[in-house]
């Protein structure tokens, strides 16, 4: 009886390495494996004044380590492309572009998507506190901001995931505002 207690217990030891064991530079080098693609994406946004989230759909693509395109469809179409230090927003044929060098705050923020998926730790711990649980099949990254400017519009973003698969993207701004992007590989045809 001893025996087996002793090995139930020596068992929930290991058991909680092998979970320990997972940390951020893991799931960073598995995510800088990510050749990038196309995926499909349901985006809700909970706005404090309105009675039901505002909903939005669409198809993004990812081309490592920089380039990220936002392809809204529904309700209406807009694209938004961040392609090094610039972004560029398009809606109703109008086009904006955004150096995002001259905006520090904003090229935090998108840095943090894109810096997720690429892997890239160093980038960002430049501006943010990671916290990382689960494992390889389910993890979970919570971004806290440390930048004085990015904490002052956002509580955190968390990005869950299996693998070097990035599948949904909250961000909870600090007036309560929030907005989950959800996220499903397509499939090569």
């Amino acid at each position: 009886m001893i025996k087996r207690w002793f090995f139930g217990v020596a068992l929930l030891g290991l058991t909680g390495l092998a979970h320990a064991a997972y940390d951020v530079q893991q799931l960073m080098a598995e995510l800088a494996q990510n050749k990038g693609g196309r995926v499909r994406f349901v985006e809700k946004r909970f706005v404090a004044l309105l009675d039901k989230p505002l909903l939005a759909s669409g198809e993004m693509s990812y081309t490592p380590p920089d380039r990220l395109e936002k392809h809204t469809l529904l309700p209406k179409p807009e694209t938004m492309v961040l392609d090094g230090g610039r972004l560029i927003l398009e809606r109703d044929k109008r086009r904006m572009t955004i150096n995002l060098a001259s905006r520090p705050e904003a090229l935090a923020f998108v840095d943090s998507i894109r810096s997720t998926l690429s892997g890239n730790r160093r980038s960002l711990e430049q501006n943010y506190a990671l916290q990382l649980s689960g494992d390889s099949r389910q993890w979970v990254l919570v971004l806290v901001p440390s930048e004085q400017g990015i904490a002052a519009l956002l509580q955190r973003i968390t990005v869950s995931g299996t693998q070097s698969q990035v599948r949904k993207i909250e961000y909870l701004q600090t007036d309560g505002d929030r907005s989950e992007l959800t996220i499903e590989p397509i499939e090569a045809q």
